[in-house]
């Protein structure tokens, strides 16, 4: 089967959930004998589309016309001959029998006609919220609430004049909330014809089925983890030794960083933060954190592959102190992959891989205090880690979450 996986950003330019899904799935279908190939816009100027292999042989189609701010970003989804044009070569190009959608965002919506002219079947995962919130992460720009969704458009109007930071836009307020009225319209089409509509969590599922979408075309299909490396160091902390926590993710605010380092400077005994990802993607927030943070606190920059298993290995447990809904989190089931606990934020999906005083603890979002009383008890009750890691559950592995995905692929084509 030739399998087209359509994503709106891809590595290295960007590395997300989504980016490394794309990669590790699309590499995991290749292995089951699949050909595989991957669209995706890019940030440069000009415009353009190139096609090369990467290391594992995928086809890498990429397309630009740019380099959009995240208002262009928008506004491409309405329009852009130029990207459709790049799709519809990539489709004449590689023929595919099934298009996966991984994500839409940053590109125009034009790409349906291609796919319907063609007359191809395609399914949707629904990594995240853009398909409802254009901002995709349920977060406002006027003051970082979570937001329940779109109140007739105009809470998302709000939305669009707080990032474009202009009073001026307030004079096309009408024009903005008709084109997020024409988006969810063309987005609700989307949806209503694929064959398949996944979400990666029954947490997610709920969500677009409270938001209108129709709950039978909805499936729970969980992504796997890439397999960590044999053999699996397991760390055994010595007593002379700090307790070692980890932060393993995206530097951003909404990831809750500064709750955990601002909790960390109230907790008592040897105790060792270690931060890992890109600190240059935004500055001053990564800024702000270096200041708030104590000696206890090393910044380890961004990770590879390989130095994410040795790194998750090394430590007694990972914090997921999220601010807002996660949609499924790799980096707590990549913990528990090695028998590492976890202690995450008591919202979306993280309750589905972390029980409370089971294998982990769940904390109120943002409640720095809770934060420090979790880390505290780690301090003072090492063997209740230890506890932890005997209740730790298999993971599902990418192979294993390929085989389903390809089953559900000749399903769809069958029918």
């Amino acid at each position: 089967m030739r399998i087209l996986h359509i994503v709106h950003q891809y590595m290295p330019d960007h590395v997300g959930g989504v980016e490394l899904y794309t990669h590790w799935v699309t590499r995991a279908l290749g292995q089951s004998g699949q050909t595989v190939a991957i669209f995706t816009r890019r940030d440069r100027a000009g415009s353009g589309w190139a096609v090369q292999a990467d290391e594992a042989g995928v086809a890498v189609y990429s397309a630009w016309a740019g380099e959009l701010t995240p208002g262009q970003r928008y506004l491409v989804g309405f329009h852009s001959p130029a990207l459709v044009d790049a799709f519809r070569q990539t489709v004449a190009h590689f023929q595919p029998d099934l298009i996966h959608i991984e994500h839409l965002m940053g590109l125009p919506v034009g790409i349906m006609g291609v796919i319907q002219a063609a007359g191809l079947p395609y399914v949707v995962t629904l990594h995240d919220f853009w398909w409802i919130c254009a901002n995709a992460n349920l977060l406002t720009n006027y003051s970082g609430a979570t937001c329940a969704g779109p109140v007739a458009h105009l809470n998302c109007t709000r939305c669009v004049v707080a990032r474009s930071n202009q009073a001026a836009t307030w004079l096309a307020a009408p024009l903005i909330t008709g084109s997020l009225v024409w988006r969810a319209h063309q987005l609700r089409k989307i949806l209503a014809g694929a064959a398949q509509v996944i979400t990666p969590s029954a947490f997610m599922r709920d969500w677009y089925v409270a938001h209108g979408v129709d709950a039978s075309r909805l499936r729970v299909l969980a992504p796997g983890v890439e397999e960590p490396p044999s053999p699996r160091p397991v760390r055994q902390r010595q007593p002379d030794e700090p307790l070692r926590l980890l932060y393993l993710g995206s530097i951003a605010r909404i990831k809750g960083v500064h709750i955990v380092v601002a909790a960390l400077r109230q907790v008592q005994g040897a105790v060792e933060l270690w931060i890992a990802g890109d600190l240059t993607v935004d500055p001053a927030y990564s800024a702000e954190l270096r200041q708030l943070a104590t000696e206890q606190v090393t910044f380890l920059g961004r990770l590879d592959r390989a130095g994410v298993w040795q790194t998750l290995a090394q430590v007694d447990a990972v914090l997921v102190p999220s601010l807002s809904n996660e949609s499924y989190c790799y980096t707590a089931r990549e913990a528990c992959a090695v028998g590492t606990p976890v202690l995450a934020s008591k919202i979306g999906a993280l309750s589905e891989v972390v029980q409370h005083e089971v294998n982990g603890l769940l904390l109120p979002p943002g409640d720095v205090s809770a934060w420090q009383i979790a880390m505290q008890r780690c301090v003072d009750d090492p063997y209740m880690l230890v506890g932890f890691k005997k209740q730790i559950e298999s993971v599902d592995y990418n192979l294993n979450h390929a085989d389903e995905l390809l089953e559900l692929y000749l399903h769809n084509i069958r029918d």
